[in-house]
């Protein structure tokens, strides 16, 4: 297994190896270290395209903007159609797969004005395993995943940011808005914009690591630690009580198990993997 910095060496080898590239930027942890570490192997024949869509909240695109002028990468933007989309708005467990199929066809027009040769985006070693369809929609398309060529971890990233003095070092995980809903449930214009406001309010509050769960007309609350304990404060619990109902919702409530990444996803890799081996056994007899 490669040293940590026998993979940033590793990781460099591999980008200057594309050449001229298209980062798919989102101003995350993975993507701004994707992007730095673009910078620094190929220069300006490197370019960072951030979608725009109704699951991106306008918070993130403005930090997103920022970081990309603080790196020195050039970034344009691109708006995505997620919502023409019936197998994004059903909200199946493919939903992800529609997402990042809209999002690499238009990085495929960036690509070609510009003469790009290669597409790349932030997916890392950590995300193999888990219930990511979006993955085969970049597999399909050709999109390299360099971080897991390189094999560069979370904690790998999260370490090098720091050592790079990347601001995003330490920045909490985000997903687009979709998957605050629970699968199944259709996804709106309107549905987005209540969680985004709901989510903003909160992160006003001063919490910085949260998740709204979409449930109808019930709101589920997680928070990180931090946020929990912030709870605590009636006048808070009461201000945020307020804000969700004035947005639509009529229960509001903390879930106690606190914050989760791909909470909703519990459940689904197992029902997959569950669902292939059935096939299988069916098939050998």
């Amino acid at each position: 297994m490669l040293a940590f910095d026998q993979k940033l060496d590793h990781l460099d080898k591999i980008l200057k190896s594309y050449g001229r590239l298209i980062v798919a930027f989102s101003g995350g942890v993975d993507s701004t270290f994707l992007a730095e570490a673009a910078i620094r192997a190929v220069g300006d024949n490197a370019l960072a395209v951030t979608a725009i869509s109704d699951s991106y909240p306008e918070r993130e695109m403005e930090a997103a903007q920022k970081i990309a002028e603080e790196i020195g990468i050039r970034l344009e933007t691109v708006s995505t159609d997620e919502l023409e989309i019936e197998g994004y708005v059903s909200n199946s467990i493919n939903r992800c797969y529609f997402c990042k199929s809209e999002l690499f066809d238009k990085l495929k027009v960036i690509a070609e004005k510009y003469n790009m040769g290669t597409m790349v985006y932030g997916a890392i070693p950590d995300d193999i395993g888990d219930h990511r369809p979006g993955m085969d929609a970049a597999k399909e398309m050709g999109i390299r995943a360099p971080l897991i060529e390189a094999n560069l971890t979370k904690t790998d990233i999260r370490q090098a940011s720091k050592k790079w003095e990347l601001k995003t070092w330490d920045k909490p995980a985000f997903a687009c808005l979709s998957s605050r809903f629970p699968y199944g449930t259709r996804i709106t214009r309107e549905k987005l914009r209540q969680v985004d406001q709901a989510e903003q309010f909160l992160y006003d509050l001063g919490i910085h690591q949260f998740r709204v769960r979409h449930h109808d007309d019930f709101a589920r609350v997680e928070l990180d630690v931090d946020g929990i304990n912030l709870m605590r404060q009636k006048n808070i619990r009461r201000q945020i009580n307020q804000k969700f109902k004035s947005l639509g919702y009529r229960f509001v409530a903390l879930d106690l198990q606190g914050y989760r990444s791909g909470s909703l996803n519990t459940g689904v890799a197992k029902v997959i993997k569950l669902g292939l081996e059935a096939v299988e056994t069916s098939l050998n007899g």
